[in-house]
């Protein structure tokens, strides 16, 4: 999954980085809440840890920022700050979780897995059916209506992962990191044309009911159409 981390202290973002890739996540750190939201204009993350006291403000005032655009998006603030008032007001202010520094390692990594799993909701081994579309992870088979369509391993794992979160805005380097795994140099020209290959093969017009569209400089959506 892809993780996005707002902590302006370089030990701690550095434990937490390296705690969180060591558990195969993709995690990006900023310093600071201006070049956090600047960062959140143009990516997507599966899931937000974020620090209290920044050198320009707050975290919670970025979490205020963002729900409006990402009410569903999982959120942890990590924070030295650790009386019950201030877990109190950052539950109230939009955090799903809340840890006092240094976390545990055992522990984050539990919430953090706990949270992912109430955003992924589903096995990655169970079938996907999003009518018409089905998509069996055991097998590699993909279906629209009861015809069985052929993909490749790459494209069969960017439809599960756009079917899976369908209405979200998905940025491209959130997309390649999610198929091509963390740290593959490729270019977002391969993530185009395979995106241009799915609407083909899977003929993803009105008639049945999906498309893809495309958000200039940043990314994709897999939206229902009316």
């Amino acid at each position: 999954m892809r993780i996005g981390i707002l902590e302006d202290t370089p030990e701690h973002a550095e434990q937490l980085q390296r705690l969180l890739e060591g558990a195969g996540h993709g995690v990006s750190v900023y310093p600071t809440r201006a070049r956090f939201l600047q960062a959140m204009a143009r990516e997507s993350f599966d899931l937000l840890i974020l620090d209290w006291m920044l050198p320009d403000g707050s975290g919670l005032d970025a979490i205020e920022q963002l729900r409006p655009k990402l009410p569903d998006i999982p959120i942890i603030i990590v924070t030295s700050r650790d009386a019950e008032e201030d877990l109190i007001e950052a539950l109230g202010r939009g955090a799903d979780d809340y840890l006092v520094k240094p976390p545990r390692p055992g522990e984050l990594l539990a919430r953090v897995n706990a949270l992912l799993r109430r955003v992924v909701g589903h096995s990655e081994n169970a079938v996907l059916s999003v009518p018409p579309y089905r998509f069996s992870p055991a097998s590699g088979e993909a279906y629209v209506g009861d015809e069985a369509v052929p993909l490749t391993a790459r494209q069969f794992a960017l439809a599960m992962f756009l079917f899976s979160q369908p209405g979200r805005l998905l940025s491209r380097a959130h997309l390649l990191e999610a198929v091509w795994g963390v740290g593959a140099q490729v270019q977002t020209r391969t993530l185009d044309m395979h995106v241009s290959q799915l609407r083909s093969i899977l003929r993803l017009t009105p008639e049945n009911g999906w498309r893809i569209t495309s958000v200039y400089g940043y990314g994709y959506r897999l939206e229902r159409v009316e």
